[in-house]
């Protein structure tokens, strides 16, 4: 069968993770990325570790089944490589800094006026119109400016995520773009310039506590690894010592839980427990009543009376015990690819199709291709 992407060549100008992510996911399901890099240097993510055989984990996940070209686009002849790639794209994607593709010409509106049928994408820190639009951004940063480390974090401390947030939500939404726009040239043959921008990403990621803030007239309080407003969801520790996630979505599923777990079906009518917005007034009655009640099984035996009783559950692993996960090798969601430093071992894309296997070819070397490339292109 043939991949869903397969025939589509795609440039991408690219550095650091939002869009290498979304150029990377579009090589999984056969499109063919030619990825331009600084001569010597390369993309600059490619020297934030060396932990996997001296190569940076963040470079091996987002640039996996690519193709290097290395080019210098700001001298005359590098520019001109370029805009032969270009004049053989389905798709451009660009994140340079803040002004620096308008400039050199290759901005999505620019090179769909040259370009029509292209589908083009600018991916910038906080777009291209008000008062930011030259602000650098990171991901941190952003993460900063919408308030998301306001809600994340313990009642006594903020805290940014753990992983890079801004930049994966800004790559998905330029891969949803670029899907999109395929789709509409298929049907009308007319290409499209588009932009995503972190600031943007992350503001619809932020609505719900925003809505919530704003037209409850209070802000969401951190609540550590707790839910902010949903009671009883969160840690909840076993007579073992160890730790139990579970949460409680609605009223049926409350009432189970108290018939089949606390084996107090009285305790469902309670006044106290009646509603979620009840339970989160009395959230420390409540969660003292199931610890004392946990306390007498071990962290197996509470999972195993959530699971008769329906209700969701999670032990708490660390990033070890993940790797180490039976859903990851029961299910074979791990493959191995080549390198520049051997071969290594990275995760399967979250989408699965019958009877497809995505692509999974090498991480490339800094410009490994660009001598094949030129000769292709006749550059």
């Amino acid at each position: 069968m043939t991949l869903p992407l397969a025939g589509i060549t795609v440039v991408s100008l690219e550095q650091a993770i939002a869009a290498p992510l979304a150029s990377r996911h579009l090589a999984d399901w056969g499109a063919r990325v030619i990825k331009v890099e600084r001569p010597g240097v390369g993309d600059f993510a490619r020297g934030y570790d060396k932990v996997m055989n001296g190569m940076s984990s963040q470079f091996v996940w987002a640039n996996r089944s690519k193709e290097s070209i290395a080019l210098d686009i700001k001298s005359e002849e590098g520019a001109a490589v370029l805009d032969e790639l270009l004049a053989h794209a389905d798709v451009f994607i660009q994140n340079l800094a803040p002004g620096a593709a308008r400039k050199l010409g290759v901005d999505a509106k620019s090179l769909l006026a040259r370009h029509p049928r292209m589908i083009a994408c600018d991916i910038s820190g906080y777009g291209s119109t008000g008062p930011y639009r030259n602000k650098k951004a990171y991901d941190l940063l952003v993460q900063c400016e919408t308030g998301f480390l306001s809600i994340n974090g313990t009642p006594d401390d903020q805290a940014k995520c753990g992983l890079s947030i801004v930049d994966i939500s800004a790559g998905m939404y330029a891969l949803n773009g670029i899907l999109m726009a395929l789709y509409r040239r298929e049907r009308t043959g007319e290409g499209t310039a588009f932009e995503v921008s972190l600031f943007d990403s992350m503001t619809e990621w932020m609505s719900y506590p925003a809505y919530y803030t704003r037209d409850g007239g209070d802000p969401l309080v951190r609540s550590g690894a707790r839910h902010a407003t949903i009671a009883p969801y969160g840690p909840f520790v076993a007579g073992d010592g160890k730790t139990v996630f579970f949460g409680i979505q609605n009223e049926r599923e409350w009432t189970s839980f108290c018939e089949h777990v606390l084996a107090d079906p009285g305790l469902a009518s309670d006044a106290r427990f009646r509603s979620n917005p009840d339970r989160m007034r009395n959230q420390a009655a409540l969660e003292l009543l199931i610890t004392d009640c946990f306390s007498t099984w071990n962290s197996s035996q509470v999972i195993a009376k959530l699971e008769s009783a329906s209700i969701a559950n999670a032990r708490l692993n660390d990033v070890q015990a993940f790797l180490e996960h039976p859903q990851l090798h029961e299910r074979q969601r791990i493959r191995t690819v080549g390198s520049p430093a051997g071969p290594l071992d990275v995760f399967l894309p979250p989408v699965i199709i019958d009877g497809l296997d995505p692509v999974m070819r090498d991480v490339p070397a800094v410009g490994e291709h660009t001598e094949r490339i030129r000769s292709e292109f006749g550059c």
